[in-house]
């Protein structure tokens, strides 16, 4: 897809497919508590606590895919195709070797991760197991996850969107037999599911890069693999970095919230992640928001279109909070009928339905900061992003979660409104920024009519 296409699509058809293709993801977790929910909650328990040391690990290499992402859609932009096969690979040789030693760490440190959360036994058991299986494998996700934001940085996000519909049908197929021991497979219960998303992982990046030489014509030379030169590495990573650190401080913050949970109890742990499954359908919305401004308000930049990005931007963010707070609205009115889905726990279904109440005011937070962040990530202006993300978790939104929850005693409805509160201070500062448009002169690449412009001037 020509650059000049990829700027004249609607927020609407860039980001339908990211919608369906994040949802379709995140829904693979949700159908495997809602399977496993059929064996205890201990093991829906288990299975949550390894996937919040996963997705840690995980965002520590997604420097490298949303680095790439960001530079390559402000090449195309600029015109500079050229360039572009040459970043594409030296990001996805560069994240396979990074993913590789995160998989080797998760296999070494397995229990002391899981340590940290000082879990009984048997739940410590399940975990664990499912832990080095998924953790293990986590290079294969660094791979699939680079070439999917180089793809969708050229517009072709409805390709990665089919690619996802495939993983999850086997995934599904395969929590049913290894879950279940159905049709003369073994009962693996929570390995199950751990061997089933391996596996689906492994076909899709097999897809992906068939989509990559065929569909977008990133065709593979091993030069560009080996040959890592410094200016696009810089490049790369002076977005990819600050993006990852600042992910992996949420990330890390929302571990350490975990284990205040945990400290009130199992059934408030599993009630979180009730909660988080029942709402994701509004956080898959403000992520697919936010990548799909992203991708536009980088081709925009890339052309030295900063009055255009400056207003597209708004207009997003004014349709995108909107239309997560009806979302939300909706989930409220069904708040009853959806945790008793997973549940009959009344205490669990009580205290859920408390949590979703406070939705109609976190969702179109959340929204307010992702899209905005998104945005400003697509300018270059990354850093600015990671200071704001790392100050305000550590420095107010942690111990406000320890206060309101563990010190005062309200326990998981405490956490969740200093989730609220987290949220929408971040993204009014974000808003500050943007407001400011310092971030015009982060961008990182310029086309050469530019270039000649500021020389004269």
């Amino acid at each position: 897809m020509a650059t000049s296409e990829v700027k004249k699509l609607s927020l609407f058809a860039i980001t339908w497919p990211i919608f369906i293709e994040t949802f379709l993801h995140m829904s693979l977790r949700i159908a495997d508590t809602f399977m496993l929910s059929f064996i205890s909650d201990e093991a829906v328990a288990a299975v949550g606590v390894s996937n919040q040391i996963v997705m840690f690990m995980f965002f520590l290499f997604q420097f490298g895919a949303t680095g790439a992402g960001v530079v390559i859609a402000q090449y195309l932009g600029a015109n500079k195709y050229n360039d572009v096969r040459k970043f594409a690979w030296n990001a996805i040789t560069f994240n396979f070797l990074f993913g590789l030693i995160i998989s080797i760490i998760m296999i070494l440190f397995s229990k002391t991760f899981l340590g940290f959360f000082n879990l009984e036994p048997a739940l410590f058991h399940q975990a664990r197991s499912f832990l080095l299986i998924v953790g293990g494998a986590l290079f294969l996700q660094a791979m699939m996850l680079t070439i999917s934001a180089i793809i969708q940085a050229h517009g072709f996000t409805r390709d990665t969107m089919f690619v996802t519909v495939g993983i999850n049908i086997i995934n599904i197929i395969g929590n049913y037999l290894l879950i279940f021991g159905a049709l003369g497979f073994p009962q693996l219960g929570v390995v199950g599911v751990a061997v089933a998303t391996v596996a689906s992982q492994f076909l899709g990046l097999i897809i992906n890069f068939m989509i990559l030489f065929k569909r977008v014509d990133v065709r593979l030379h091993i030069k560009d693999m080996i040959d890592w030169n410094k200016e696009r590495l810089y490049q790369i990573l002076s977005i990819g970095v600050p993006s990852a650190i600042g992910n992996l401080s949420y990330s890390l913050s929302q571990i350490v919230t975990t284990g205040f949970i945990v400290s009130l109890g199992q059934e408030m742990l599993t009630t979180r992640i009730y909660t988080l499954n029942i709402l994701f359908f509004a956080i898959v919305i403000s992520i697919s928001l936010g990548r799909g401004t992203q991708i536009i308000i980088g081709h925009l930049v890339g052309a030295g279109e900063f009055e255009q990005a400056y207003k597209t931007a708004l207009k997003n963010l004014r349709m995108s909070m909107l239309l997560c707070l009806g979302v939300a609205i909706i989930l409220i009115l069904a708040r009853e009928p959806l945790f008793s889905l997973f549940t009959d726990n009344p205490l669990i279904i009580s205290t859920g339905g408390m949590l979703l109440l406070m939705g109609i005011i976190l969702e179109p937070g959340r929204c307010f900061n992702i899209v905005l962040g998104q945005a400003i990530q697509a300018t270059g202006d990354a850093r600015y992003l990671m200071m704001v993300t790392i100050i305000i978790i550590w420095c107010f939104s942690v111990p406000l979660y320890y206060l309101l929850g563990i010190q005062l005693g309200y326990g998981l409805i405490g956490i969740w409104l200093a989730f609220v509160v987290d949220e929408w201070l971040r993204g009014l500062v974000l808003f500050g920024r943007w407001k400011s448009r310092v971030w015009e002169k982060k961008v990182l690449v310029k086309k050469e009519k530019q270039k000649k412009n500021e020389a004269l001037g």
